[in-house]
Formats: C-alpha cells, structure tokens, sequence
C-alpha cells in the first residue's frame, strides 16, 4: 500500500522522515504498470477502485486527498473471469481496468522466430557475447514452456553460466529432465499435475522459491500459497 500511495511523516513506526510519495503520484500524468494484479490482496483492490473512480489518492497517515492523473496498464498470468467466479478478484474492479484487452499468446503458441528473437533479447540483457546452437534453439522451440518467457528467461541465464561463455548447447538448458518429468505423468487431475510440476521445479532449483516462481511464471506469494496447499516441503 505504501509503495503504490505513499505515506506521510509518522504514518507508521519505521516510515522514512518527512514521509514519501507512492507511485501513482510519481507517474501522475504518466503511466504506471500493474504487474499480476490477479494476485492483489481483496483490500488493495478496494483501495484502487476508489482511486479509478474518483481519480484521487491518500497517502498513509494523511488526512487529505490528492487528485491524480495516471494511466493504468494491468498486467496478469490468470483467467480473471474465473478468479471473479471464485470471488478472488472484484467484478466492479475488473469492468474499470478492462477498457483495452490485449492477450498475449503463451510461449508453446509461438514460432520459432519468436522464442529465437526472446532468446537473443535474454543473452543480450545479460551482456554476454554467446552462441545460440541450431540444436539448442530447437531444444527450446519443442519445449511446453508451462512458465512462459519468465521460465525461457531464466533457462537463458542459467545456459549462459553453464556454457563457460562460448556457445549454448542442448545439454546447458537442462529442458530435458523437465519435459521427461512432466511425459512421465500418466493419469490424475489438473491439479495432480500442478503439485508435480511445482514440485519437481522446487527440487530441481534447490527449493529457491524466488527462481522456482519466476520459472514458473507466477509470484512468489501464488507459489508460497500453492506449496502451503500442497503441503510440499522445501
């Protein structure tokens, strides 16, 4: 609530001297990007209903409103219609954010000119001069991809540490066990084969929440809740 509201001086024990500006006074007259805002706690959307509704903002502590001009663009990994359904996500809230939908196709949907080009993006972020081998990008095109780019981005960058900086091959990617285990799965529900991609991210990352969420393209507190459901250890 602080970072997207601000707070002002006192507001609570801790809070910086002199109070700080949230991020949607930061971009007013701006943009500001919500990132899985599937995930947002029920009393953060209240809070950012009022503000689509109203166009003003409170900081934590403060007594007064401020107006604020801001454009929103929400990003999400999950079905909202049917995170409304289960009375996880607000309807009303929903019908304010939902003027311009863009769906963006999941990794397995794409060509190969696409995973070619996200795979180039990914070794440049990281500013290594490496190859992409014929049979690596093929490796990466016949991959399921269930966390989509966040899973390719973190494949890339743990290819790279493992090529000693020349050229990536098949056997850097490590998508070998991963399509194995999940071939492997003969029979269940939806939700068996959840908690066993789950898991066997989490043994394979050593139980690294923060690189298992990213692999597997959710947040860190959807995985926390998932692993609590599943009781799974770690």
């Amino acid at each position: 609530e602080s970072e997207l509201f601000g707070y002002v001086d006192g507001a609570y024990t801790g809070a910086s001297r002199g109070g700080r500006p949230g991020k949607f006074e930061l971009a007013n007259e701006g943009t500001i990007l919500l990132d899985e805002i599937g995930d947002m706690p029920h009393d953060m959307q209240v809070k950012l209903l009022r503000v689509l509704q109203t166009g003003e903002i409170q900081r934590i502590g403060a007594r007064k409103t401020a107006h604020t001009d801001t454009r929103i663009i929400a990003a999400t990994h999950v079905d909202l219609d049917k995170m409304i359904e289960l009375n996880r996500f607000r309807k009303d809230l929903f019908y304010r954010l939902n003027i311009i939908q863009i769906t963006l196709p999941p990794l397995r949907q794409r060509g190969a000119e696409d995973i070619e080009a996200l795979a180039a993006h990914f070794i440049n972020r990281y500013g290594e001069e490496i190859l992409l081998s014929e049979a690596a990008l093929k490796a990466l095109v016949d991959y399921d991809w269930p966390g989509n780019v966040r899973e390719l981005e973190n494949v890339i960058q743990r290819a790279m540490h493992l090529c000693g900086g020349k050229t990536i091959k098949p056997e850097h990617l490590g998508l070998q066990a991963r399509t194995k285990a999940r071939n492997n799965f003969t029979g269940g529900t939806l939700r068996d084969l959840e908690q066993k991609v789950i898991s066997d991210t989490l043994v394979q990352l050593s139980g690294n929440m923060a690189q298992a969420a990213k692999s597997l393209g959710i947040s860190r507190a959807t995985l926390y809740r998932k692993v609590k459901e599943y009781g799974l250890a770690l």
